[in-house]
């Protein structure tokens, strides 16, 4: 199973039904990945989740990502500070590198800086390509 790093845009717009990226959420209850998240991306979830529907939703899609065999607690112990274009992007760079995620799954061009590099080797995907992957 690949290990992930799903960035909040992305976490979000695959929580609705009616999105044409939920299947990303599905994949995740079904165990077709490993998400791998840290406290600080827990935290951005939340507070973005929140925003965007009411602090009880937010609150239960934690819950429910805290509690679930599918998603992996990271404490990252190092901060390479890779992406300086936007620096709170850093925090799921951080993830990745301690997971040894295969991948983030992103649609923020900041990523792309990880692009060129050997090391640390993480592949970016758009959500929309990630998607494809697990339809596999």
């Amino acid at each position: 199973m690949e290990r992930i790093v799903l960035d909040t845009n992305c976490l979000v717009s695959s929580l609705s039904r009616s999105s044409e990226t939920y299947e990303v959420w599905l994949g995740l209850h079904e165990g077709r990945y490993i998400l791998c998240v840290s406290n600080e991306i827990l935290m951005e979830y939340q507070e973005i989740i929140a925003r965007k529907t009411t602090a009880v939703f937010a609150e239960n899609v934690i819950q429910y990502l805290i509690n679930s065999d599918y998603v992996e607690m990271i404490i990252p112990y190092f901060h390479l500070q890779m992406i300086t274009t936007d620096p709170d992007d850093n925090k799921f760079v951080d993830c990745a590198v301690a997971a040894r995620a295969r991948y983030i799954v992103s649609n923020d061009r900041h990523f792309n800086i990880l692009k060129p590099r050997d090391f640390p080797f993480i592949e970016v995907l758009s959500i929309g390509d990630f998607l494809k992957l697990i339809q596999k």
